[in-house]
């Protein structure tokens, strides 16, 4: 029996159909949810450093951590991604068939051996209980649906008289995940479905709900997203809805806004430099329709130790520091994805930084400024203040990569029975060499690109291989990237024949090195791995190669990216304040043109004098 006072808490929550004044908003309509996440969430997700494998000691610990060196800088979400009731999971990866815990109504439990808390039917509710006793809130992933195993058993659906195998739509299910159906929402109990599952999350206390499998492709499950809210607002506890994954398409934009708090506007997000760079233009086509409360996400941050703790990230500190920039500027949600309890000090800076964190939060009007061939400038105004926030970006590339601009460019494909392609190129003179994979017009499936024993020839004949040596940089798409492995995981072939010496890359993939001094021709094998020529689809790769020479201006430690201030609405002088750096650089009169480190950012505050 619920007290009069837990009523009137539910009655409040029910009533999200009428509108509020909006605050601080790009313009739309404000449901009263949006006040649960009225400024851009913060906090830490499970899946970039533990993917299915969390336990409740490990959460328990990054909770720990986050109280101790986070809170105080506003970071408060502890969140357990997917596959919290698998009790066998093991990676990125899942399995088909598992045995998922549910409970007699078909919804899904934290696994015991992982979650030895959840025993006697508890749930999450102890470990919620410790995360909330450290003044921190609780989110959880689920996926879109009803499980697969609770309509193999026909389970009855809770406060019904139909069963599992009535509501489900079979023919809807995920593409990389093989635990759900899809609820068909024109069935009688299909609401009751979701209402009890959420009924269950909200009585653990749980204060976030990432659901997955749902923003893409988007019309197809808009009645599951309306499903969803309208079980949260039935819940009777505030849960802030964050919908994935992307890319969310542009034309749901009213809509998700009127459903949820915050919805992906990519896919996963990883620590590879052409990832980021997609990132601009995606933030840049949200800005219009981002209102308090409905934010678009741009992701999580793949900083520190990640991968199942295997390794550190791949971004440099300059696309880190491009990271946090463009992610507070355009005021997306900061969910840090690294272990929490092997935080070095150069991330802890990134998260502390008090001045930048206030950008992502508390900021006003943000906008796009200008675009002048990836020289990038974002700005906002400074609540309260005829002062701006400036964010400047150099998203160039050091040695400039336009396929014309290549001195070698090859193609494979699958289907045109081309496997593999030679390189043979003179670099003498050269400094650097740039190794480039990119997929053609069918996509990236299956571009699992090779470079074959890779080496440069001396100019006393002899040969180095540049696996010898290490590269300067490195990224490919899902970080899929190995001098040991195939894309795919396997052992790398081409033609049929084991490749001892190679470099195997997911394309979009870019690889550069240092030439040695003496280099004069560079020599390779650029090829399709024989698990991409096997597939059904896909596997078509265009190889180029760059390089860099004196004096082309590669050896640059940045480029100028200028400012007027006109532009900005204000005229000098005015001071300017490096967020980053922590200093003041001074007076400017008209304009500023600081330089920005090659994939790196700046970030500032331009304050304009009292009268």
């Amino acid at each position: 029996m619920k007290t009069p006072g837990a009523l009137l808490v539910k009655l409040l929550l029910v009533s999200v159909a009428f509108t509020v004044p909006l605050f601080g908003s790009a313009g739309g309509e404000a449901k009263a949810f949006h006040a649960w996440a009225a400024t851009p969430p913060m906090g830490w997700n499970s899946w970039d450093c533990f993917a299915t494998t969390v336990t409740e000691a490990q959460t328990r610990a990054q909770a720990e951590y986050m109280a101790g060196h986070l809170k105080k800088h506003g970071w408060e979400y502890v969140v357990v991604d997917i596959q919290w009731y698998e009790p066998g999971a093991t990676g990125y990866d899942y399995r088909k068939g598992a045995p998922l815990v549910m409970d007699e109504w078909g919804r899904l439990l934290p696994a015991e051996n992982r979650f030895p808390s959840a025993g006697g039917g508890a749930g999450f509710k102890l470990l919620v209980e410790h995360v909330h006793s450290l003044g921190l809130k609780f989110g959880i992933h689920l996926m879109r649906g009803i499980p697969r195993l609770a309509v193999e058993r026909n389970l009855p659906v809770k406060g019904t008289d139909v069963r599992a195998q009535d509501i489900a739509d079979m023919k809807s299910i995920c593409p990389w995940n093989p635990d759900m159906y899809g609820v068909d929402m024109s069935k009688p109990g299909a609401q009751e479905y979701y209402d009890s599952v959420f009924a269950l999350i909200a009585s653990w206390g749980v204060d976030y709900v990432k659901v997955d499998d749902i923003a893409r492709p988007y019309d197809a499950h808009s009645a599951e997203i309306e499903a969803i809210r309208k079980a949260i607002d039935q819940a009777g506890r505030p849960m802030v809805l964050s919908l994935s994954p992307g890319e969310t398409i542009i034309a749901a934009a009213e809509h998700v806004k009127r459903h949820a708090n915050l919805w992906r506007i990519s896919d996963d997000f990883w620590d590879n430099w052409p990832a980021l760079h997609e990132q601009f233009a995606r933030l840049d086509r949200w800005n219009p329709h981002r209102i308090s409360g409905a934010w678009p996400d741009a992701d999580m941050l793949p900083f520190g130790v990640i991968d199942l703790g295997k390794r550190t990230t791949r971004f440099t500190k300059d696309e880190q520091y491009t990271v946090m920039t463009l992610w507070s500027i355009a005021r997306s949600p900061l969910m840090h994805g690294g272990d929490m309890t092997k935080m070095d000090e150069f991330t802890l800076s990134l998260l502390t930084n008090d001045d930048v964190l206030a950008v992502n939060q508390r900021s006003e009007n943000n906008r796009p400024l200008f675009n002048r061939d990836n020289l990038i400038g974002w700005m906002a105004d400074v609540p309260g203040s005829p002062d701006k926030y400036v964010a400047l970006f150099n998203a160039r590339e050091r040695i400039e990569l336009a396929p014309e601009r290549a001195v070698f460019r090859g193609g494979v494909s699958r289907d045109a029975g081309r496997q593999s392609v030679a390189v043979d190129l003179e670099v003498t003179g050269a400094t650097s060499l740039v190794l480039v994979a990119d997929p053609t017009v069918d996509g990236t499936t299956w571009d699992h690109a090779l470079w074959i024993d890779p080496r440069v020839v001396m100019a006393d004949g002899s040969e180095r291989s540049l696996l010898d040596q290490s590269w300067t940089r490195a990224d490919a798409f899902w970080s899929n990237l190995s001098t040991e492995k195939a894309p795919g995981g396997g052992r790398m072939s081409s033609g049929g024949k084991p490749v001892a010496r190679g470099i195997g890359a997911h394309a979009p993939a870019l690889i550069e090195y240092a030439l040695p001094a003496g280099a004069v021709r560079f020599l390779a094998t650029a090829a399709l791995d024989d698990a991409a020529v096997k597939a059904t689809k896909g596997g078509s790769v265009e190889f180029r190669v760059f390089v860099g020479r004196p004096g082309d201006g590669s050896e640059r430690p940045g480029l100028p990216v200028e400012v007027a201030l006109k532009d900005l609405g204000i005229s000098g002088p005015v001071k300017v304040r490096d967020l980053w750096a922590k200093q003041d650089l001074g007076e400017i009169g008209e304009r500023f043109a600081p330089v920005i480190p090659w994939h790196g950012a700046g970030l500032y505050r331009v304050s304009v004098p009292a009268p």
